[in-house]
């Protein structure tokens, strides 16, 4: 019997918050499941998304990040093209990735909003790990049943 493996890519910008999302991950897969990986920021998750799943050892590629407007650059272009480069990287791979990037309208860099976003990343990662058991289930039966 193979194990399933799934792994979680996470940005460090903003990790305080980011690295929430992968608590809540691991309250539903157990962290012995789980390859953790660090990337700097949201635009490099596409790249090591895709190699993750080129090797074949994953079932499952989970990706978080917090895109928030740094008054430098626009905030919703890399979100966008974040997303993008995630969903390409599933569909060149045949490998689900999911995307735990958050892009708020509103966020202001203080405690109350940090708070908040810190356990709406716990729901999210949760989410994604919810996700990624479903997929993983159903991607099991469409396999037998062929």
């Amino acid at each position: 019997m193979t194990h399933t493996r799934y792994a979680f890519v996470k940005a460090n910008w903003h990790s305080d918050i980011v690295d929430r999302a992968l608590d809540g991950f691991l309250e539903l897969i157990p962290a012995k499941q789980v390859d953790v990986f660090d990337v700097p920021g949201a635009f490099e998750m596409p790249l090591l998304a895709r190699d993750l799943a080129q090797t074949g050892n994953y079932t499952v590629v989970a990706c978080a990040a917090f895109v928030v407007d740094g008054g430098i650059y626009r905030h919703d272009f890399v979100a966008q093209a974040v997303v993008d480069g995630l969903m390409r990287a599933g569909m060149d791979t045949g490998v689900p990735v999911l995307s735990v990037s958050l892009t708020p309208h509103q966020y202001q860099e203080t405690e109350h909003h940090n708070a908040i976003y810190r356990d709406h990343f716990v729901q999210k990662g949760r989410e994604a790990a919810q996700a990624a058991l479903g997929i993983t289930q159903i991607r099991t039966k469409i396999a037998s049943a062929a």
